[in-house]
C-alpha cells in the first residue's frame, strides 16, 4: 500500500512523532509511506518519509493572513495546489490527515481533492480546531458556541491569533461546508473525551474510533542507572513539567504558584520554556528550553519523582504516557483526555486547585498503576496495530 500522512511537522513534537512512529512500522511491513509536512526541520532519520509543502515564506504569508483577517487554514493556495499535483502523481491508497492547521495548507483546496479522489481517508484529530470557527480548545473559557455556530469569539487573540477582526462566524460556516460530505472518511480521536465532542459537532456524520496515543517504549523506559544516580540538575525530589509551548492553557502560571507553597525537599523543572519565560521563573524552578531529543526527555522523566501536567485543555497528551513508561507517576488536572491517561498511573485534581496539587505530590509515593497495567498497553506498537487494522478494514482503492 501507499500511505500519505499530512501533518504540520514531521518527526518532532507529539503529533510529528506519532506520524514517524507509524511510518517506521508500516515501512517494516513493506508499505510505502510519505509524510507531507509544513513547518520546521525534520530529523535526518526521517527525511526519507518527508515531503515539504510550500516554503517558509508561504508559512509566513499564511500567518499574516491569519493575524490580519482571522483566516487560518485558508492561505497557502499556490503551495497547496502544487502539493495536490504531487499527491496525484504519488497516487496513495490511503490519505491520513493529522493536524492540518498551522499556516501551511489550504483546507478548501485540500478537501476539494479529497472529495473527488475516491481514496480511503482517515483523519486523526489532535484538538478541536476542525469543528470551531477559530480556536483549538474552548474549555478554558467554557464556550459552547461551536455546537451551533461560532460568532464573537472570546479567544480571537489566542492561537491562531487574529489581531484585527473576528471571522469566526464565516470560518465556522465554511469549515462545516468543506469538512462534511466526504466519502470514505473515518475520524480517529486519541481520547474518549474528544470523541464525545465530535459526536456533538457537525462532524458527527462520520464514524469515530478511539485509538489512544502511544509512545516509543524502547526510548521512554525505566532506567534505574539514571534514576538512582545523582542528576545534573539538583539533589532534591524533582517535580517535572514538559510542554512544546507553555501558554496559559498549559499551566506555567500554576507551576509558579505551586513553587510558593511546596517545601524545600522539592525542586521544579519545566521543559519547553522560552528565554523570556526562563527569566521570569522563581529560584526554585529550573527552566529548560524545548528539546527534540527524546533521549534527553527520557532521562528527565527518569530522575523525576512526579510528573505534573497542570493543563487546562488537552486531548490525550503523550507527555503523560512518556512519564508513565519511565516509571514516573503523573498528576494532572481533571480536564479533557489528560485525566484519562493520568489515571493509568497517577491521580487528578480539579483545575486550578494548587493546594490539592501540592498534597497529591506529597502523597504520590502511595499511588500505584491501575490493575494489570503493562507498559505495552501505552506503547506506540499497540497504537500502530490499531491503525493498521483500520487501514485494512473494508479494503482500499
Amino acid at each position: 500500500m501507499k500511505i500519505l500522512m499530512i501533518n504540520v511537522v514531521c518527526g518532532i513534537r507529539s503529533t510529528g512523532r506519532i506520524c514517524t512512529d507509524l511510518a517506521k512500522e508500516l515501512d517494516k511491513e513493506g508499505h510505502q509511506v510519505k509524510i507531507a509536512y509544513g513547518r520546521d526541520s525534520v530529523p535526518p532519520q526521517y527525511e526519507k518519509y518527508a515531503v515539504k509543502i510550500g516554503s517558509e515564506f508561504d508559512v509566513k504569508l499564511h500567518g499574516i493572513k491569519s493575524r490580519m483577517f482571522d483566516r487560518a487554514g485558508f492561505g497557502s493556495e499556490n503551495a497547496t495546489k502544487r502539493f495536490i499535483e504531487w499527491v496525484e502523481k504519488f497516487d496513495p491508497d490511503i490519505i491520513h490527515l493529522h493536524n492540518i492547521h498551522g499556516y501551511y495548507i489550504n483546507v478548501e483546496i485540500l478537501f476539494d481533492y479529497l472529495r473527488r479522489c475516491n481514496r480511503k481517508i482517515i483523519w486523526t484529530l489532535h484538538d478541536c480546531w476542525s469543528f470551531t470557527g477559530h480556536c483549538t480548545y474552548f474549555d478554558y473559557v467554557s464556550c459552547t458556541k461551536w455546537k451551533e455556530g461560532c460568532f464573537n469569539c472570546s479567544q480571537r487573540r489566542e492561537y491562531p491569533e487574529s489581531l484585527l477582526i473576528d471571522n469566526s462566524k464565516n470560518n465556522y460556516i465554511e469549515k462545516k461546508k468543506i469538512f462534511t460530505g466526504i466519502k470514505n472518511l473515518i475520524i480517529i480521536t486519541p481520547s474518549k473525551w474528544l470523541a464525545d465532542l465530535v459526536h456533538q459537532s457537525f462532524l458527527k456524520e462520520y464514524p469515530v474510533f478511539v485509538i489512544n496515543n502511544g509512545v516509543d517504549t524502547d526510548v521512554f523506559k525505566k532506567n534505574s542507572m539514571i534514576s538512582d544516580s545523582k542528576n545534573k540538575y539538583v539533589d532534591k525530589k524533582i517535580i517535572l513539567g514538559v510542554a512544546a509551548i507553555w501558554n496559559r492553557r498549559k499551566g506555567l502560571r500554576d507551576f509558579i504558584e505551586l513553587s510558593k507553597i511546596i517545601d524545600d525537599r522539592y525542586k521544579i523543572i519545566v521543559v519547553g520554556v522560552s528565554e523570556n519565560q526562563i527569566n521570569m521563573l522563581p529560584p526554585n524552578i529550573i527552566g529548560i528550553k524545548r528539546t527534540n531529543s527524546v533521549e534527553e526527555l527520557s532521562k528527565l522523566y527518569n530522575i523525576a519523582t512526579v510528573f505534573v501536567n497542570p493543563t487546562y485543555e488537552d486531548n490525550y497528551p503523550t507527555t503523560n504516557l512518556e512519564a508513565i513508561a519511565c516509571g514516573t507517576p503523573v498528576i494532572s488536572y481533571k480536564t479533557g483526555g489528560s485525566s484519562e491517561s493520568a489515571l493509568i498511573y497517577g491521580d487528578v485534581v480539579e483545575k486550578g486547585d494548587i493546594d490539592s496539587l501540592r498534597k497529591k505530590i506529597y502523597d504520590i509515593k502511595y499511588v500505584k498503576p491501575i490493575k494489570n497495567f503493562k507498559v505495552e498497553d501505552i506503547s506506540v506498537h499497540k497504537m500502530i496495530l490499531q491503525y493498521i487494522e483500520l487501514y485494512m478494514r473494508g479494503g482500499c482503492k
